[in-house]
């Protein structure tokens, strides 16, 4: 199963797409939408345009979007917020179930501890997908949020498994 993992942003939105074979993880492939300067609307729309070019080229069966934490700046939030529905939007467009996860549960996950730092993050990406690269910390957290998703979905299996057992 591919997982695609998404890191919502208004300037920049991660993504990182991984394989999941049983237990084991494997990288496929990550990168960074970018919008260019401009209205509300056109960066939206990039980002839209740009994620769905993500589904098509990779083919994800599964997708999982971080959820957004509210700051002290209202119109940030609010902002990041319609990036966020971007990120829902295009993966449920293409039929895809979508996971939402707290920033702390991806850490929790990937690190152990729920208030790690980013570079623990980096990190324990790198370990759990041997031979990684990245080029930004917003594709190295859609791969956090792709195999915070895929230990989910394992978790899932390994209960159903064992009720019918």
């Amino acid at each position: 199963m591919k997982v695609l993992g998404i890191d919502p942003g208004l300037r920049n939105m991660g993504w990182g797409v991984i394989l999941v074979e049983g237990s084991r993880l494997r990288h496929v492939a990550n990168g960074v939408i970018q919008t260019t300067e401009g209205d509300l609307g056109t960066r939206l729309s990039q980002l839209y345009r740009g994620l769905c070019a993500v589904i098509a080229a990779h083919a994800p069966d599964a997708a999982a979007v971080e959820q957004t934490f509210v700051n002290k700046d209202a119109v940030g939030t609010l902002k990041l917020g319609q990036a966020r529905g971007i990120a829902l939007l295009a993966p449920a467009e293409a039929g895809l179930t979508v996971g939402e996860y707290a920033p702390n549960a991806v850490k929790k996950t990937v690190v152990g501890v729920g208030h790690a730092g980013k570079e623990q993050v980096q990190h324990m990406v790198k370990v759990q997908l041997p031979g990684v690269t990245f080029d930004s910390a917003d594709a190295a957290d859609a791969l956090a949020i792709a195999i915070c998703h895929a230990r989910h979905l394992q978790g899932r299996t390994l209960r159903i498994v064992e009720r019918s057992a």
